[in-house]
């Protein structure tokens, strides 16, 4: 999920401000051109554009092959177009498929361990998926994922309040309880109170779960 677009809006509005004009000498094109690749390289999601982007801009001015004035411009623009996607919500695709990748890796390796017979830790695996799925989606939803304290929430909290605000069903919450206490179950050692089928339900479900609310 990406970082709150207000603030990530506002750094870059903050890095565009200070950069507003070309500088005058060398010293300052090097502190503006600074300033506004590392904020592109720090807000720019893995496997964008704008990451490829940045890299080549680094190679080139390393190497000398173009001059901070001349890159000064072209700097300027790539970060006033990553602005304009984040405001208008294109970027959220792309880090939603990176996070939908991760997830169905760790999916799969759970998947593999339950093939070779090993129920308890492929029911671990998927749970904890599960978990950092229902935090994802909290983070989508603005809801905090940790109490007023700063103690993280327990899963099946994060499940009642997206159900609350309508980011999945009351029947998908009931599937998302019932995966929770498996994954529990397991964590615990309480093996033969779930069977291997049951743990491939679960795997299934979660998998279809994501893809319908993806984060």
């Amino acid at each position: 999920m990406l970082p709150d677009q207000k603030a990530i809006l506002k750094q870059i509005d903050d890095v565009l401000a200070k950069c507003s004009y070309s500088p005058n000498t060398a010293e300052d094109f090097s502190k503006a051109l600074s300033m506004m690749l590392s904020a592109i390289r720090r807000l720019a999601p893995a496997g964008s554009v704008y990451a490829e982007n940045v890299r080549a801009y680094d190679a080139q001015l390393t190497g000398g092959v173009i001059a901070m004035s001349m890159a000064f411009e072209p700097a300027r623009g790539m970060l006033l177009s990553l602005r304009s996607d984040y405001e208008s919500g294109y970027l959220q695709s792309l880090v939603e498929l990176v996070h939908a990748d991760i997830f169905a890796d760790f999916l799969d390796m759970a998947g593999y361990l339950l093939e070779q017979h090993y129920k308890d830790p492929a029911a671990v695996i998927a749970g904890s998926v599960l978990e950092a799925h229902l935090r994802k989606l909290c983070g989508k939803h603005s809801i905090a994922p940790v109490k007023a304290d700063g103690t993280p929430k327990k899963a099946d909290t994060l499940n009642s309040e997206l159900t609350a605000v309508g980011a999945h069903s009351k029947l998908d919450q009931k599937s998302v309880t019932a995966w929770l206490d498996l994954r529990n179950k397991a964590a615990h050692g309480k093996y033969a109170e779930y069977s291997g089928e049951q743990v491939a339900l679960m795997l299934q479900g979660i998998r279809d779960f994501a893809s319908r609310y993806p984060a």
